[in-house]
Order: structure tokens, then sequence, then C-alpha cells
């Protein structure tokens, strides 16, 4: 089994990368995982409770379950993943069967930030984006999808993104074995990264 994490700041487009590496690999031998649906458990706190966490803070990710589970995949064994609700920013009674493949691809914005983590992974993978670009992404997404309007994304972003961002993801940049912008022009790192993968494959 190959274990690849990619990280990178909010908005910079880890899933466009993960998409990108995985466009010409077999569907049934490839595995997402989102650090998003390992948020912790805060079924003891209020909703109004729950909206003030500071989800871009490490202590916001259970990583010891995360942790568990990849161990778990890289044993052979099948896993639950948690499934979590950005809108009552809790985690749901749903899990997923997650069964193990030869490729597991872990993206999100703090897996880096964990030790335990990063010594799970076989490629670390960072992928850079200008912080104005991100922001623009991160309020069309937010808007879209998890039903915000625009001053609550822009108070958040500047309460918490942003010095989360400088504090704790930036500088994850160091543990990369490989930083990719994501722009026109990552398309040799892209290159490499299948072509690791599918040596691993083969």
């Amino acid at each position: 089994m190959l274990i690849i994490g990619i990280a990178g700041g909010t908005g910079c487009g880890k899933t466009t990368v993960v998409n990108q590496i995985i466009n010409e690999l077999p569907d049934n031998e490839v595995c997402i995982i989102s650090q998003d649906s390992y948020y912790k458990d805060t079924s003891h706190l209020s909703y109004e409770e729950r909206t003030r966490i500071n989800f871009d803070h490490p202590n916001a990710i259970d990583f010891e379950l995360l942790g568990t589970h990849l161990k778990a995949l890289r044993a052979g064994k099948t896993i639950e993943q948690p499934v979590y609700s950005f809108v009552a920013h809790n985690r749901t009674e749903e899990t997923v069967t997650t069964a193990p493949s030869k490729v597991m691809i872990i993206e999100g914005i703090l897996i880096l930030t964990n030790p335990i983590i990063r010594d799970l992974l076989d490629i670390k993978i960072y992928v850079h984006t200008d912080s104005d670009e991100r922001l623009i992404r991160r309020l069309k997404r937010d808007i879209a999808e998890r039903g915000r309007d625009m001053q609550e994304v822009l108070d958040r972003y500047q309460s918490t993104l942003k010095p989360m961002h400088q504090q704790f993801i930036e500088p994850t940049k160091a543990y990369a074995d490989l930083i990719i912008p994501n722009n026109n022009h990552n398309t040799v790192a892209i290159d490499i990264v299948r072509t690791i993968i599918k040596e691993r494959l083969d």
C-alpha cells in the first residue's frame, strides 16, 4: 500500500491536484480520505458553541482516530470512516465503509502538522497557491456548498483562517517531499507523482 498525503492552505486546490493524480489510475486501486471527515465529535456542545470552534487549528482534528484508521488499512482491515456535517458543525451518525486499496490518498490542510500522520505517509505533497486566490475559492465554496454568507466567510478568514495558515499550515511545507504550484505549470510535478504511483502499482 502507498499512502500519499496532500496538504496546503484552504482553497489551494488540493481536490484539483488529487483529481489530476488519479485521472489515469484504475478506480478500484485508489481510495481518497478527507481530513474533514475526522473533525472531533462535538455532540456534547450546543450548536452555538460548535460555531465558535476554531476548525482550522490542529486540535479540531481527531488525529488519533485517523492514525488508527490508516494503520488498520495498511494492515488490510476495513474501517468505518466518519461522516461530517458542515451545516451542523458536527459528525453525523453515518459512517462510510472503506476498504484498503493499493493507493490511499489523504488530503487536508492540517495533515502534515501531526507527526504520527506524517510518519504513516509514503509521499508528502504540499499544494501552494497565492493567498488571494485561496480566499476567492474559499468564498465561492462556502457560499455555494456550505450555506455561509459572504461576511461570515470574510470574518472567519480574518479571525482564524489566515492566522492559522501562517502559524500551522505554511510551515508544513518543510515536511513536504514535493511542493506543487496549483496553476497551469504543475504538469511536471503531477507526472512525477503519477509515475511513482504506477511503479508501486506494477
